[in-house]
């Protein structure tokens, strides 16, 4: 597969500021960060490798990730979005719909306008959107019945991104994002690679390099080795076993890993602050 154009021509926000000086990630798990631990065991993500990146050479900085695991779209174009809007940061990233389209119940025509009215809200706001497509899930086993569940809603996002003037990171069009080494080992979420290469595809985008297209082209000097035959059907089997009859059983209970959590930066901050901490005080 060949990396598409994830900027398509006629979308440059021209009223974007020339330095982005606070950004507000809003989503589900992807934007939380799993699966990339920090050594304290909390999750980094490729929003806050961005944040990190654009603040690093500007002491008033400030972020704030809104995002929760297992979040609907309900829930980020609701709450998540409200507060943004009270924020009014320079940037926001959307990862949104995900848990929404692996419902077989989802219209996902009604799911795509939901969307749309949230992003002419920010974009009337001002606001910079850069949303972030479904991925492909071709190479999971089961999970890539989905598939065409995800195209036809990630062809809905491309369209919505170039009506309202919005950049887009077209994540299913990346290659390097198709190679199980930018994933964990649940394979529903990237791990610390994946999560590079992602900020690395939006930091460019945004015209803050994080290195050169190498970063999230090809971050491998080497192509990926495939398991054998029998020991990619043990390692299916333990996948299946640890990671997918628990997340189709949450489902079926209604459930969502989630439940009781909240963001884990909720104030527009300094980055230099902890988040919650001190500097963090005032919503």
């Amino acid at each position: 597969m060949t990396d598409l154009d994830t900027h398509p021509p006629g979308i440059a926000q021209a009223d974007a500021p020339a330095v982005i000086r606070s950004y507000v990630a809003i989503g589900d798990s992807i934007t939380e960060g799993l699966d990339d631990p920090r050594a304290d065991g909390s999750y980094r993500g490729f929003a806050d490798r961005l944040a990190e990146h654009l603040g690093a050479d500007l002491p008033d900085f400030r972020y704030a990730n809104l995002a929760v695991r297992g979040r609907r779209m309900r829930h980020i174009f609701g709450e998540q979005l409200e507060r943004t809007l009270r924020y009014r940061p320079d940037l926001v990233t959307v990862h949104a719909g995900g848990n929404d389209v692996l419902r077989p119940s989802t219209d996902l025509d009604v799911l795509a306008a939901e969307y749309e009215r949230g992003v002419r809200r920010l974009r009337a706001a001002g606001i910079r959107v850069v949303i972030l497509s479904g991925h492909d899930t071709g190479w999971i086993p089961v999970l890539r019945v989905y598939r065409g569940r995800i195209a036809v809603f990630s062809m809905h996002l491309r369209a919505i991104a170039e009506r309202n003037g919005c950049d887009i990171v077209d994540l299913w069009s990346m290659s390097a994002l198709n190679d199980p080494r930018a994933w964990s080992e649940d394979r529903l979420h990237f791990n610390g690679t994946g999560h590079r290469i992602v900020a690395a595809r939006i930091a460019e985008l945004l015209g803050h390099p994080l290195g050169g297209p190498e970063e999230w082209r090809c971050p491998w000097t080497a192509p990926a080795v495939p398991l054998p035959r029998i020991l990619r059907r043990r390692e299916n089997a333990r996948w299946a076993r640890e990671y997918l009859v628990p997340w189709l059983s949450r489902r079926a209970l209604g459930r969502s890993s989630g439940d009781g959590r909240h963001p884990k930066r909720p104030f527009l901050a300094a980055l230099r602050d902890a988040p919650g901490g001190e500097g963090a005080a005032a919503d």
